[in-house]
């Protein structure tokens, strides 16, 4: 690998214009992951869906998603970042493209689904070419703090666009917005984004067990969300998350066992960093998409908002994460190491939805959730940026896509699964005659949901810590070259 200096004002150019990218490019995936619910009534009427199939246009994005992120994070370490990158954004591209001209369900639904397969196969590799050009400690705290705001805003955000686009516009408009900035995208990325890959890997791809991790994702997260409608008893929930297990602990056998060059090679989570940060994000998620669909039916359903107003009230909670994401976390993380950051948002995200089980069925949005939304944003933010420094600490450049895959499967999961506890909590509540019985279900609802984030600082304790010396030691060595036997850059 043949390397040169660049001006320092040339360089951070250049860095910029990568993180632009790799933001642009995770704010589309996260963001159709929610823009859709606002939008669900226009596009049933528009279509004639029938209504048990228009959950199918939130569903298809997300069991698609789920099941091929940990393929599509292994690809972009084998077959090169930037190239992986730029596949998964043309076909998401090209799939909003087709859902927006959609004249019929089975049309959306095709288009749904792969985008959620180009999104698996883009998330990953966004945070995988932030990790292999950043190397000096601060800039790369930075520039996954911004990414993370991205990640975990892009949530709320899309409750606001959707409204904003659906009300002002069409329904099409949340799709078709996707296209021009795509193109846009793919500009930036091939002009400015270097291409990386691990030079020496075997190429072969583990397709045994490509095919049990995805099926048994996809099986897992199909019961999940089937659950949402037909209860946790019913036949389908319990056959599809048997069969989605089984094949799972299929690939953990194949993985230790059979294969010769293993998607998810186990050792990984010997790391002490990477399995924590895993379980820390596991719950974060949870937290993060319980209380946006908390926050949603509480203002639509008790305090009578319509989409708009609905989208507008989640701006606190999302600048506070922008805020602290971006601004306050990476400075804690330079100065005190990851461990006491992850550690203390992740209580900040439990205190607040403390208070918010004490909400009240005849309050507002000032008095009840304006100061909780502040404190949740504020923890959320701190979690999210510094669980992706953690989950990348000390893992090789040729892994870098392997432990971003995992971590985008660990939040997608996370947040399908306990999403479906807190919705059976609500509708226990809702469907109960007794007069108040909807406010007491959202609190509910919110104490459960406090568990997450204490779990994920129990799970924060075990990620190694970093003394002021060695803190210190990295700020002053600025940053640390890639080996030239496994990454080259064109």
């Amino acid at each position: 690998m043949t390397t040169s200096v660049e001006p320092a004002g040339k360089a951070g150019t250049r860095l910029g214009l990568v993180l632009l990218a790799c933001c642009v490019g995770q704010f589309m995936v996260v963001l159709d992951a929610s823009i859709v619910n606002v939008a669900l009534r226009p596009i049933q009427e528009d279509l004639d869906l029938a209504p048990n199939t228009l959950q199918w246009v939130i569903n298809a994005y997300t069991i698609v998603f789920a099941g091929f992120l940990l393929l599509g994070g292994r690809l972009a370490d084998l077959f090169g970042r930037r190239r992986v990158f730029a596949v998964g954004l043309a076909l998401f591209t090209l799939a909003s493209l087709v859902a927006g001209v959609a004249v019929d369900p089975t049309t959306l639904l095709i288009s749904r689904g792969l985008q959620g397969l180009g999104g698996a196969v883009l998330a990953p590799a966004t945070l995988t070419v932030l990790f292999t050009t950043y190397t000096d400690p601060m800039g790369k705290a930075k520039a996954f703090g911004t990414w993370s705001a991205v990640a975990a805003g892009g949530g709320a955000i899309g409750a606001l666009l959707g409204g904003v686009v659906t009300q002002w516009l069409s329904w099409r408009w949340i799709f078709l917005v996707n296209v021009p900035i795509g193109i846009l995208l793919m500009a930036l990325l091939l002009t400015a984004v270097p291409e990386s890959r691990n030079e020496n890997a075997d190429r072969r791809i583990d397709s045994i067990g490509a095919v049990l991790v995805t099926g048994g994702l996809m099986a897992v997260v199909y019961g999940i969300v089937e659950s949402h409608e037909k209860g946790w008893d019913s036949a389908t929930t319990i056959v599809s998350l048997a069969v989605g297990i089984a094949l799972l602990v299929l690939f953990v056998v194949n993985e230790a066992k059979f294969a010769k060059q293993p998607l998810v090679p186990l050792s990984i989570f010997a790391n002490r960093s990477v399995s924590a940060a895993n379980i820390v994000n596991f719950t974060t998620s949870a937290a993060l998409v319980g209380v946006l669909f908390l926050f949603t039916l509480l203002m639509q359903f008790v305090y009578g908002y319509g989409s708009l107003e609905t989208g507008l009230a989640y701006l606190p909670l999302s600048l506070g994460i922008v805020a602290t994401a971006r601004g306050l976390a990476p400075s804690l993380i330079n100065k005190f190491g990851p461990k006491p950051v992850l550690v203390t948002g992740s209580i900040l995200s439990m205190a607040s939805l403390l208070w918010l089980s004490a909400v009240v069925g005849d309050g507002g949005f000032v008095s009840d959730l304006l100061g909780p939304s502040l404190v949740f944003g504020a923890g959320q933010g701190m979690v999210s940026s510094t669980v992706t420094m953690a989950g990348t600490a000390k893992v090789p450049y040729t892994q870098a896509g392997l432990v971003s895959g995992l971590l985008n499967a660990s939040r997608q999961v996370g947040g399908a699964l306990w999403l479906s506890v807190l919705a059976a909590v609500v509708a226990g509540y809702t469907n109960s005659l007794t007069p108040g019985a909807s406010a007491d279900g959202y609190s509910t609802a919110f104490l459960i949901a406090a568990v997450y984030p204490l779990v994920g600082a129990l799970a924060g304790l075990a990620v190694p810590g970093v003394s002021p010396e060695a803190l210190a030691a990295a700020r002053n060595w600025g940053a640390a070259k890639k080996p030239a036997a496994t990454t080259a850059e064109k």
